[in-house]
């Protein structure tokens, strides 16, 4: 029998809360100061559980390394003219936002 912590619950909440979203629709998240980018090379899921969890240490070092923070005037000017498609997900107050890797 198999048990599920509650850890492994969170994180398939959050997985489950993900979407894909079009840049222009996200612009109330990123003029509030909601909108956080968060590195291609990082786990979006874990990212937003790591945020859940208030893991300050590892939030320090991603934003240290630029593969987080709030998301820049010059990133959301090239999402808007790139009609760009990113993943989403909320951790209240914050709007994770990922850009799509490309299908190699």
């Amino acid at each position: 029998m198999t048990t599920t912590t509650p850890k492994e619950i969170v994180r398939a909440k959050v997985n489950l809360e993900t979407a894909q979203m079009n840049w222009r629709e996200m612009q109330r998240y990123f003029a509030s100061g909601a909108a956080i980018f968060v590195s291609p090379e990082l786990d979006l899921v874990e990212t937003a559980f790591q945020m859940s969890e208030d893991n300050a240490t590892q939030i320090s070092q991603w934003m240290a390394a630029g593969q987080f923070g709030k998301v820049s005037d010059e990133q959301a000017q090239h999402w808007w003219d790139e009609d760009a498609s990113l993943w989403a997900v909320v951790v209240s107050p914050w709007v994770l936002v990922q850009p799509v890797k490309p299908v190699p």
